[in-house]
Protein backbone atom coordinates (compact mmCIF):
# COMPACT_ATOMS: atom_id res chain seq x y z
CA UNK A 1 0.00 0.00 0.00
CA UNK A 2 1.10 3.57 -0.61
CA UNK A 3 0.21 6.95 0.74
CA UNK A 4 -2.35 9.09 -1.03
CA UNK A 5 -1.35 11.17 -4.02
CA UNK A 6 -3.97 13.77 -3.21
CA UNK A 7 -2.24 16.69 -1.49
CA UNK A 8 -5.15 17.50 0.77
CA UNK A 9 -6.52 14.18 1.98
CA UNK A 10 -5.30 10.78 3.05
CA UNK A 11 -6.75 7.89 1.07
CA UNK A 12 -8.72 5.14 2.66
CA UNK A 13 -6.32 2.48 1.32
CA UNK A 14 -3.92 3.29 4.18
CA UNK A 15 -3.90 0.32 6.54
CA UNK A 16 -5.18 0.86 10.05
CA UNK A 17 -3.62 -0.02 13.39
CA UNK A 18 -4.09 -3.77 13.87
CA UNK A 19 -5.23 -5.68 16.97
CA UNK A 20 -1.72 -7.17 17.23
CA UNK A 21 -0.20 -3.68 17.40
CA UNK A 22 -2.64 -2.68 20.12
CA UNK A 23 -1.85 -5.91 21.96
CA UNK A 24 1.86 -5.08 21.75
CA UNK A 25 1.14 -1.61 23.11
CA UNK A 26 -0.41 -3.09 26.25
CA UNK A 27 3.09 -4.11 27.33
CA UNK A 28 4.24 -0.56 26.72
CA UNK A 29 1.43 0.68 28.99
CA UNK A 30 2.78 -1.55 31.75
CA UNK A 31 6.31 -0.29 31.05
CA UNK A 32 5.18 3.31 31.52
CA UNK A 33 3.59 2.34 34.83
CA UNK A 34 6.88 0.77 35.89
CA UNK A 35 8.82 3.89 34.98
CA UNK A 36 6.48 5.94 37.17
CA UNK A 37 7.00 3.37 39.93
CA UNK A 38 10.79 3.68 39.62
CA UNK A 39 10.66 7.45 40.09
CA UNK A 40 8.05 7.21 42.84
CA UNK A 41 10.28 4.86 44.85
CA UNK A 42 13.20 7.27 44.46
CA UNK A 43 11.61 10.77 44.37
CA UNK A 44 14.90 12.62 43.93
CA UNK A 45 16.66 14.28 41.02
CA UNK A 46 18.67 11.08 40.57
CA UNK A 47 15.46 9.04 40.57
CA UNK A 48 13.89 11.29 37.94
CA UNK A 49 17.03 10.97 35.83
CA UNK A 50 17.01 7.19 36.03
CA UNK A 51 13.33 7.07 35.15
CA UNK A 52 13.82 9.28 32.10
CA UNK A 53 16.77 7.17 30.91
CA UNK A 54 14.68 3.99 31.16
CA UNK A 55 11.80 5.75 29.39
CA UNK A 56 14.16 6.86 26.62
CA UNK A 57 15.26 3.27 26.04
CA UNK A 58 11.74 1.81 26.14
CA UNK A 59 10.43 4.55 23.86
CA UNK A 60 13.07 3.85 21.23
CA UNK A 61 12.21 0.15 21.32
CA UNK A 62 8.53 1.01 20.82
CA UNK A 63 9.39 3.41 17.99
CA UNK A 64 11.26 0.65 16.20
CA UNK A 65 8.22 -1.61 16.21
CA UNK A 66 5.99 1.28 15.12
CA UNK A 67 8.15 1.63 11.98
CA UNK A 68 8.26 -2.15 11.56
CA UNK A 69 4.50 -2.75 11.65
CA UNK A 70 4.02 0.30 9.45
CA UNK A 71 6.06 -1.47 6.76
CA UNK A 72 5.23 -5.17 7.05
CA UNK A 73 2.14 -7.22 7.78
CA UNK A 74 2.97 -8.40 11.29
CA UNK A 75 0.04 -10.85 11.26
CA UNK A 76 1.63 -12.94 8.52
CA UNK A 77 3.04 -16.33 9.55
CA UNK A 78 6.23 -16.21 11.57
CA UNK A 79 6.08 -12.42 11.89
CA UNK A 80 3.23 -12.68 14.39
CA UNK A 81 5.16 -15.17 16.51
CA UNK A 82 8.25 -12.97 16.42
CA UNK A 83 6.27 -9.93 17.57
CA UNK A 84 4.76 -12.01 20.38
CA UNK A 85 8.26 -13.14 21.38
CA UNK A 86 9.34 -9.49 21.40
CA UNK A 87 6.38 -8.76 23.67
CA UNK A 88 7.68 -11.36 26.09
CA UNK A 89 11.13 -9.77 26.13
CA UNK A 90 9.59 -6.30 26.52
CA UNK A 91 7.49 -7.56 29.43
CA UNK A 92 10.61 -8.83 31.20
CA UNK A 93 12.33 -5.50 30.58
CA UNK A 94 9.30 -3.68 32.00
CA UNK A 95 9.24 -5.93 35.07
CA UNK A 96 12.93 -5.22 35.62
CA UNK A 97 12.58 -1.48 34.95
CA UNK A 98 12.19 -0.35 38.61
CA UNK A 99 15.57 -1.97 39.36
CA UNK A 100 17.18 -1.27 35.97
CA UNK A 101 19.99 0.52 37.81
CA UNK A 102 20.05 -1.96 40.67
CA UNK A 103 19.54 -5.67 41.24
CA UNK A 104 17.76 -6.29 37.91
CA UNK A 105 20.15 -4.30 35.71
CA UNK A 106 21.42 -7.37 33.85
CA UNK A 107 17.92 -8.78 33.33
CA UNK A 108 16.77 -5.46 31.94
CA UNK A 109 19.77 -5.23 29.63
CA UNK A 110 19.45 -8.74 28.22
CA UNK A 111 15.68 -8.41 27.75
CA UNK A 112 16.09 -5.04 26.09
CA UNK A 113 18.77 -6.31 23.70
CA UNK A 114 16.49 -9.23 22.80
CA UNK A 115 13.64 -6.83 21.93
CA UNK A 116 15.95 -4.82 19.68
CA UNK A 117 17.58 -7.81 17.96
CA UNK A 118 14.20 -9.39 17.17
CA UNK A 119 13.12 -6.06 15.68
CA UNK A 120 16.10 -5.88 13.31
CA UNK A 121 15.87 -9.54 12.30
CA UNK A 122 12.16 -9.37 11.58
CA UNK A 123 12.51 -6.09 9.70
CA UNK A 124 15.17 -7.54 7.43
CA UNK A 125 13.57 -10.93 6.87
CA UNK A 126 9.89 -10.02 6.53
CA UNK A 127 10.23 -7.61 3.62
CA UNK A 128 11.18 -8.32 0.02
CA UNK A 129 11.81 -4.63 -0.70
CA UNK A 130 15.51 -4.29 -1.51
CA UNK A 131 15.61 -0.62 -0.51
CA UNK A 132 14.11 -1.37 2.90
CA UNK A 133 16.53 -4.23 3.47
CA UNK A 134 19.46 -1.98 2.60
CA UNK A 135 18.16 0.60 5.08
CA UNK A 136 17.84 -2.08 7.77
CA UNK A 137 21.46 -3.16 7.21
CA UNK A 138 22.67 0.42 7.68
CA UNK A 139 20.46 0.90 10.73
CA UNK A 140 21.36 -2.42 12.39
CA UNK A 141 24.80 -1.32 13.57
CA UNK A 142 23.44 1.28 15.94
CA UNK A 143 20.14 -0.53 16.67
CA UNK A 144 21.96 -3.57 18.05
CA UNK A 145 25.26 -2.06 19.15
CA UNK A 146 23.78 0.68 21.34
CA UNK A 147 21.59 -1.61 23.50
CA UNK A 148 24.58 -3.86 24.22
CA UNK A 149 26.08 -0.94 26.15
CA UNK A 150 23.14 -1.17 28.57
CA UNK A 151 24.14 -4.78 29.26
CA UNK A 152 27.70 -3.58 29.86
CA UNK A 153 26.31 -0.87 32.17
CA UNK A 154 24.88 -3.56 34.46
CA UNK A 155 28.43 -4.30 35.62
CA UNK A 156 28.83 -0.79 37.00
CA UNK A 157 26.99 1.53 39.33
CA UNK A 158 26.73 5.25 40.01
CA UNK A 159 27.96 7.72 37.42
CA UNK A 160 29.79 5.06 35.41
CA UNK A 161 26.55 3.13 34.92
CA UNK A 162 24.67 6.30 33.97
CA UNK A 163 27.43 7.20 31.50
CA UNK A 164 27.03 3.90 29.64
CA UNK A 165 23.28 4.51 29.47
CA UNK A 166 23.78 8.03 28.11
CA UNK A 167 26.22 6.85 25.44
CA UNK A 168 23.88 4.02 24.49
CA UNK A 169 20.89 6.33 24.05
CA UNK A 170 22.98 8.93 22.22
CA UNK A 171 24.11 6.33 19.68
CA UNK A 172 20.57 5.01 19.31
CA UNK A 173 18.94 8.38 18.78
CA UNK A 174 21.63 9.81 16.53
CA UNK A 175 21.89 6.59 14.53
CA UNK A 176 18.97 7.21 12.13
CA UNK A 177 20.26 10.70 11.35
CA UNK A 178 23.72 9.32 10.54
CA UNK A 179 22.63 6.27 8.53
CA UNK A 180 20.16 8.23 6.42
CA UNK A 181 16.42 8.06 5.80
CA UNK A 182 16.49 6.82 2.23
CA UNK A 183 14.79 3.54 1.45
CA UNK A 184 12.29 3.40 4.31
CA UNK A 185 8.55 3.18 3.61
CA UNK A 186 5.94 5.19 5.53
CA UNK A 187 2.16 4.75 5.37
CA UNK A 188 1.23 8.17 6.69
CA UNK A 189 -2.26 7.67 8.13
CA UNK A 190 -1.25 4.48 9.95
CA UNK A 191 1.96 6.02 11.27
CA UNK A 192 0.21 9.12 12.61
CA UNK A 193 -2.62 7.06 14.09
CA UNK A 194 -0.18 4.75 15.89
CA UNK A 195 1.59 7.68 17.54
CA UNK A 196 -1.70 9.32 18.43
CA UNK A 197 -2.73 6.12 20.16
CA UNK A 198 0.48 6.05 22.18
CA UNK A 199 -0.36 9.53 23.49
CA UNK A 200 -3.71 8.13 24.63
CA UNK A 201 -1.88 5.18 26.19
CA UNK A 202 0.38 7.52 28.14
CA UNK A 203 -2.57 9.63 29.26
CA UNK A 204 -4.37 6.44 30.25
CA UNK A 205 -1.40 5.47 32.41
CA UNK A 206 -1.64 8.83 34.17
CA UNK A 207 -5.32 8.21 34.89
CA UNK A 208 -4.49 4.73 36.21
CA UNK A 209 -1.90 6.33 38.50
CA UNK A 210 -4.58 8.73 39.77
CA UNK A 211 -7.08 5.95 40.37
CA UNK A 212 -4.63 3.60 42.08
CA UNK A 213 -3.29 6.36 44.31
CA UNK A 214 -6.76 7.63 45.27
CA UNK A 215 -8.08 4.10 45.75
CA UNK A 216 -5.33 3.20 48.22
CA UNK A 217 -6.19 6.10 50.53
CA UNK A 218 -9.23 7.03 52.62
CA UNK A 219 -11.48 9.07 50.34
CA UNK A 220 -11.53 12.65 51.60
CA UNK A 221 -12.67 15.86 49.94
CA UNK A 222 -9.04 16.76 49.25
CA UNK A 223 -8.25 13.45 47.58
CA UNK A 224 -11.48 13.59 45.56
CA UNK A 225 -10.67 17.12 44.40
CA UNK A 226 -7.09 16.11 43.57
CA UNK A 227 -8.28 13.16 41.50
CA UNK A 228 -10.65 15.42 39.55
CA UNK A 229 -7.92 18.02 39.05
CA UNK A 230 -5.64 15.29 37.70
CA UNK A 231 -8.31 14.03 35.32
CA UNK A 232 -8.99 17.60 34.18
CA UNK A 233 -5.33 18.10 33.30
CA UNK A 234 -5.22 14.80 31.41
CA UNK A 235 -8.37 15.77 29.48
CA UNK A 236 -6.86 19.16 28.60
CA UNK A 237 -3.66 17.54 27.36
CA UNK A 238 -5.71 15.12 25.27
CA UNK A 239 -7.68 18.05 23.81
CA UNK A 240 -4.52 20.02 23.06
CA UNK A 241 -3.17 17.18 20.92
CA UNK A 242 -6.21 15.68 19.20
CA UNK A 243 -8.38 18.73 18.56
CA UNK A 244 -6.16 20.09 15.77
CA UNK A 245 -2.51 19.10 16.17
CA UNK A 246 -2.93 15.41 15.30
CA UNK A 247 -5.10 16.19 12.28
CA UNK A 248 -2.69 18.70 10.78
CA UNK A 249 0.34 16.48 11.44
CA UNK A 250 -1.21 13.44 9.75
CA UNK A 251 -2.25 15.53 6.76
CA UNK A 252 1.17 17.11 6.42
CA UNK A 253 2.91 13.73 6.59
CA UNK A 254 0.58 12.36 3.92
CA UNK A 255 1.44 15.22 1.56
CA UNK A 256 5.14 14.37 1.51
CA UNK A 257 6.92 11.63 -0.42
CA UNK A 258 10.17 9.73 -0.32
CA UNK A 259 13.04 10.90 1.85
CA UNK A 260 11.20 14.08 2.88
CA UNK A 261 8.35 12.01 4.28
CA UNK A 262 10.74 9.66 6.09
CA UNK A 263 12.60 12.56 7.70
CA UNK A 264 9.33 14.18 8.77
CA UNK A 265 8.15 10.88 10.28
CA UNK A 266 11.43 10.52 12.15
CA UNK A 267 11.57 14.09 13.44
CA UNK A 268 7.91 14.79 14.20
CA UNK A 269 6.91 11.40 15.54
CA UNK A 270 9.92 9.30 16.58
CA UNK A 271 11.79 12.21 18.18
CA UNK A 272 9.28 14.88 19.13
CA UNK A 273 6.64 12.61 20.65
CA UNK A 274 9.13 11.54 23.31
CA UNK A 275 8.99 14.84 25.27
CA UNK A 276 5.20 14.64 25.18
CA UNK A 277 5.19 11.10 26.59
CA UNK A 278 7.89 12.02 29.12
CA UNK A 279 5.84 15.02 30.21
CA UNK A 280 2.79 12.83 30.80
CA UNK A 281 4.83 10.30 32.82
CA UNK A 282 6.27 13.09 34.97
CA UNK A 283 2.77 14.50 35.47
CA UNK A 284 1.53 11.06 36.59
CA UNK A 285 4.32 10.93 39.15
CA UNK A 286 3.49 14.42 40.41
CA UNK A 287 -0.23 13.69 40.75
CA UNK A 288 0.50 10.41 42.53
CA UNK A 289 2.64 12.16 45.12
CA UNK A 290 0.15 15.01 45.45
CA UNK A 291 -2.71 12.66 46.28
CA UNK A 292 -0.60 11.02 48.96
CA UNK A 293 -0.10 14.39 50.75
CA UNK A 294 -2.72 16.84 49.49
CA UNK A 295 -2.19 19.27 52.37
CA UNK A 296 1.61 19.36 52.26
CA UNK A 297 4.06 21.10 49.93
CA UNK A 298 5.93 18.97 47.42
CA UNK A 299 9.66 18.45 47.33
CA UNK A 300 11.41 20.34 44.52
CA UNK A 301 11.97 17.27 42.30
CA UNK A 302 8.32 16.23 42.57
CA UNK A 303 7.10 19.81 42.09
CA UNK A 304 9.17 19.89 38.92
CA UNK A 305 7.71 16.56 37.81
CA UNK A 306 4.15 17.85 38.33
CA UNK A 307 4.42 21.31 36.82
CA UNK A 308 7.45 20.77 34.60
CA UNK A 309 5.84 17.66 33.15
CA UNK A 310 2.96 19.70 31.73
CA UNK A 311 5.43 22.35 30.54
CA UNK A 312 7.51 19.68 28.79
CA UNK A 313 4.39 18.29 27.11
CA UNK A 314 3.45 21.74 25.80
CA UNK A 315 7.01 22.45 24.64
CA UNK A 316 6.89 19.15 22.75
CA UNK A 317 3.73 20.41 21.04
CA UNK A 318 5.46 23.65 20.10
CA UNK A 319 8.42 21.82 18.57
CA UNK A 320 6.05 19.38 16.83
CA UNK A 321 4.14 22.24 15.21
CA UNK A 322 7.32 24.08 14.28
CA UNK A 323 8.66 20.99 12.51
CA UNK A 324 5.37 20.31 10.73
CA UNK A 325 4.13 23.69 9.55
CA UNK A 326 6.99 26.06 10.36
CA UNK A 327 5.10 28.15 12.92
CA UNK A 328 5.00 28.11 16.70
CA UNK A 329 2.35 28.82 19.29
CA UNK A 330 2.91 31.82 21.56
CA UNK A 331 -0.07 30.75 23.69
CA UNK A 332 1.36 27.34 24.47
CA UNK A 333 4.78 28.84 25.15
CA UNK A 334 3.21 31.26 27.65
CA UNK A 335 1.23 28.42 29.23
CA UNK A 336 4.41 26.33 29.56
CA UNK A 337 6.13 29.29 31.22
CA UNK A 338 3.27 29.70 33.69
CA UNK A 339 3.47 25.99 34.53
CA UNK A 340 7.16 26.37 35.33
CA UNK A 341 6.45 29.34 37.59
CA UNK A 342 4.20 27.02 39.63
CA UNK A 343 7.18 24.83 40.57
CA UNK A 344 8.30 27.06 43.49
CA UNK A 345 4.64 27.58 44.44
CA UNK A 346 4.19 23.81 44.80
CA UNK A 347 7.15 23.67 47.21
CA UNK A 348 5.61 26.32 49.50
CA UNK A 349 1.83 25.82 49.39
CA UNK A 350 -0.34 22.74 49.78
CA UNK A 351 0.25 20.47 46.80
CA UNK A 352 -3.50 20.36 46.13
CA UNK A 353 -3.46 24.13 45.51
CA UNK A 354 -0.63 23.76 43.00
CA UNK A 355 -2.49 20.94 41.26
CA UNK A 356 -5.61 23.08 41.06
CA UNK A 357 -3.60 25.98 39.63
CA UNK A 358 -2.08 23.68 37.03
CA UNK A 359 -5.54 22.44 36.05
CA UNK A 360 -6.70 26.07 35.69
CA UNK A 361 -3.80 26.86 33.34
CA UNK A 362 -4.52 23.83 31.15
CA UNK A 363 -8.26 24.48 30.98
CA UNK A 364 -7.66 28.16 30.28
CA UNK A 365 -5.36 27.30 27.37
CA UNK A 366 -7.70 24.90 25.61
CA UNK A 367 -10.76 27.06 26.28
CA UNK A 368 -9.05 30.12 24.79
CA UNK A 369 -7.92 28.21 21.70
CA UNK A 370 -11.32 26.59 21.24
CA UNK A 371 -13.20 29.90 21.39
CA UNK A 372 -10.69 32.26 19.82
CA UNK A 373 -9.99 30.03 16.81
CA UNK A 374 -13.34 28.28 16.50
CA UNK A 375 -13.74 28.95 12.77
CA UNK A 376 -10.18 27.91 11.92
CA UNK A 377 -10.58 24.76 14.01
CA UNK A 378 -13.71 23.75 12.15
CA UNK A 379 -12.02 24.31 8.80
CA UNK A 380 -9.12 22.09 9.81
CA UNK A 381 -11.36 19.37 11.22
CA UNK A 382 -13.31 19.29 7.95
CA UNK A 383 -10.16 19.17 5.85
CA UNK A 384 -10.41 22.64 4.38
CA UNK A 385 -7.05 24.11 5.39
CA UNK A 386 -4.26 24.09 7.94
CA UNK A 387 -4.59 26.58 10.78
CA UNK A 388 -3.19 30.04 10.05
CA UNK A 389 -2.53 30.97 13.65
Amino acid sequence: MTAASDSDHLVETEHRVSPLELFFDLVFVFALTQVTGLMSAEPTWAGLGKGLLVLGALWWAWVGYAWLTNTIDADEGGARLTVLAAMGAMLLAAIAAPEAFGDDALLFGISYVTVRVLHVLLYGLATDDADVRDSVRRFAWTAVGAPILIVVASGFDGWAQAAFWLVSLAIDYVGPALTGQEGWRVHAAHFAERHGLVIIIALGESIVAIGVSAGSLPLTAGIGAGALFGLTIAAALWWAYFDVVAIVAARKLGQLRGRAQNVMARDSFSYLHLPMVAGIVLLALGVKKTLAHVGDPLTTPIAFALCGGVALYLLGHIAFRLRNVGTWSVRRLVAAGICLTLVPVATELASLAALGGLAAVCVGLVAYEALRYRTARERVRHGVAAPAR
